[in-house]
């Protein structure tokens, strides 16, 4: 039998808050660079895509170390936020931004998809009986563009439990204050003796995966039985 001690417990309570935080505070943002992407007829959309796959791309380490550059004290964000006084690095707050930078794409990328797949007939005929856009956005495409945002959310705040390399770097590992579950892990593993534990946290981070995965399952079954009737 495993017992946690209140540190672990501290490092589950805090993987779940910086997670749905994350998720959170990022759906609007996903959602305007996913209707931007699909529907905007701005030039650069090729570009803006790119930037946005990024994290996907580069490692956790590399996202981090620029975050730690542009939010740490002398970076030109870290700076202004200092003034304001506002302090983001090694706090949990820096855990959050992190997360978001990481999960970012996957939240846009799910968003985008669904909305690609909105039938255009549906929106022509909006604008033909005289619905203005942001009409035609709150009325026909997020409504369509539910399951897709559900399922970005939820994958995002599974990638954001098990983000390790940019939160690491940017909010560092301190046990209570910014220690996430990943964190936690990293530590048992380099120390002597904390092999069960680790594996420990490893089950508990499996369960919340599965549990996250399945929610997200029944959540799209009721969307498309609602879609049905």
């Amino acid at each position: 039998m495993i017992h946690f001690s209140p540190t672990d417990l501290q490092a589950m309570a805090l993987s779940a808050r910086v997670a749905f935080t994350a998720t959170l505070v990022s759906i609007p943002f996903g959602f305007a660079v996913s209707y931007v992407l699909v529907f905007s007829p701005l030039p650069g959309k090729t570009l803006l895509n790119g930037l946005v796959s990024l994290p996907l791309v580069l490692p956790p380490v590399v996202v981090g170390y620029l975050l730690l550059l542009s939010l740490g004290n002398h970076g030109w964000l870290g700076e202004w936020l200092a003034d304001m006084g506002i302090h983001i690095i090694f706090t949990w707050k820096a855990a959050v931004i992190a997360s978001m930078v990481i999960g970012f794409p996957l939240l846009v990328r799910s968003i985008s998809i669904g909305m690609e797949d909105i039938d255009d007939r549906l929106i022509q005929a909006s604008c033909t009986l005289g619905a203005r856009w942001y009409d035609t956005l709150f009325t026909v495409i997020l409504p369509l563009s539910a399951r897709a945002i559900v399922a970005g959310a939820t994958l995002m705040f599974a990638r954001s439990l098990g983000e390790f390399g940019a939160t690491i770097v940017l909010a560092g590992n301190i046990p209570g204050v910014t220690q996430t579950i990943p964190l936690a892990i990293f530590d048992y593993t380099s120390t002597p003796g904390g092999d069960r534990m680790a594996l420990g946290l490893c089950l508990v981070s499996i369960g919340l995966a599965l549990t996250v995965l399945v929610f997200n399952e029944g959540l799209i079954k009721r969307f498309r039985r609602g879609a049905h009737r």
